[in-house]
């Protein structure tokens, strides 16, 4: 094999690793929350905010990011994320409760530029043909480092602590950047620098064109309500299987990275689907299954492993057909993603208060029934926007 045939192979194994830490960190507090907030004395609603800080990031600021990959090319941005990561994480732990939230931010805006810059390094430096199959590696590595961290964590925090166990995951970060820094060089040898992949940072984001348009506003309520249910059970779940059922931190982890890794399978299995039925059954199977999980552990929690299963396909699922729709109404590559930006921004603002509102139902209600109810209403919203926009979108382009 040639050095120019095998660096894409190596430039993937970079991409995989960027991937495994760009949704890790975020998920690492989950299994340790309650241990978070005896420690600090924090309310629900405001442990919630240690997941909800960065989903804010990625809708405020994707702007920043695109600047600073237009300023600093693609190979420099990743490694400038991934340091913005390993040194938020690193300071998350160190301190109280306003440490913790600078440490959060840092990582925020950090997996922002990775959010923004991986489709660009993809479209960039992988043959057309394999473009499809890097995205969805991608996608799924993704959800694989949401589930090492949901199982992992809560280990660590009973063997070292809750401090050490968000703070042990810095190591992942350290390989990427290895790894990363390997593969850019090696690319910087064969190809040199092309400049003229950039051009797409020099759309305007968001398109002026999605402002005015009912569907763009129909899907980013749509991803909006997907968004705030995955952020909201991702943040709670374990408390809320330890609540209901017993389970400890262990376990209840576990549980969190079936409903992680079951993600895959939506993301995989959405795009074979929509090549044979119309996107609004598409979103009608994905939001049923999205329902099952917040009503089944509100009706019968014992059997929250079948809730996990159907909600984590479902969670997968919901964010690829949103993005089907999309590309199917646009009329071109600027049009697709000023609409993508539009749906994501104001969908993560969205989302961004998903951790904090059910935390505080929670704590209002004392229960997990009326959040539950949120949640499910959120999906709800998946559905119907979902639906409505995917009808327009049919009856324009058939």
């Amino acid at each position: 094999m040639s050095t120019s045939r095998a660096m894409p192979w190596f430039l993937l194994a970079g991409v995989v690793l960027f991937a495994l830490n760009l949704r890790g960190p975020i998920v690492a507090i989950a299994p340790v929350i309650g241990q978070i907030r005896d420690d600090l004395h924090l309310s629900a609603a405001t442990a919630g905010l240690l997941t909800s800080l960065p989903v804010l990031c990625f809708a405020l600021a994707t702007p920043v990011a695109a600047a600073l990959i237009g300023r600093a090319g693609p190979e420099r941005a990743v490694l400038i994320s991934l340091a913005g990561i390993l040194v938020g994480t690193l300071i998350r732990a160190q301190g109280g409760f306003a440490v913790a939230v600078i440490g959060t931010v840092v990582i925020g805006v950090a997996i922002t530029i990775g959010n923004v810059v991986v489709p660009v390094v993809v479209r960039r430096d992988f043959p057309p043909a394999r473009v499809g199959i890097v995205t969805g590696v991608y996608t799924a590595t993704l959800n694989v480092g949401a589930m090492l961290t949901s199982l992992g964590t809560a280990p660590l925090a009973d063997w070292l602590g809750w401090r050490a166990a968000i703070t042990a995951w810095a190591v992942l970060i350290v390989v990427a950047i290895i790894v990363w820094g390997q593969a850019a060089g090696w690319r910087r040898s064969i190809l040199g620098d092309r400049g003229p992949a950039l051009d797409v940072l020099d759309a305007p984001t968001p398109h002026s064109a999605s402002w005015r348009s009912l569907t763009a506003w129909l899907l980013m309520l749509a991803f909006g309500g997907q968004a705030f249910s995955y952020y909201g059970i991702t943040t709670w779940l374990p408390t809320i299987l330890h609540d209901l059922q017993g389970l400890d931190a262990r376990s209840a982890g576990a549980s969190s990275a079936v409903f992680q890794i079951l993600a895959v399978v939506g993301a995989l299995g959405v795009p074979l689907l929509a090549g044979r039925w119309r996107p609004g059954s598409v979103v009608a199977l994905v939001g049923v299954l999205w329902l099952a999980m917040p009503v089944g552990l509100l009706v019968n929690p014992s059997l929250w492993p079948l809730w996990s299963v159907l909600g984590g396909a479902a969670q997968g699922g919901g964010i690829t057909i949103v993005f089907i729709i999309i590309v199917r109404m646009s009329r071109s590559d600027d049009q697709a993603r000023g609409m993508s930006a539009f749906v994501q921004g104001g969908g993560y603002l969205l989302a961004a208060t998903g951790p904090t509102i059910v935390g505080a139902v929670h704590e209002v209600s004392d229960g997990w029934s009326a959040p539950l109810l949120v949640v499910a209403g959120s999906v709800l919203a998946l559905i119907a926007f979902g639906l409505i926009a995917a009808a327009r979108v049919e009856a324009r382009h058939p």
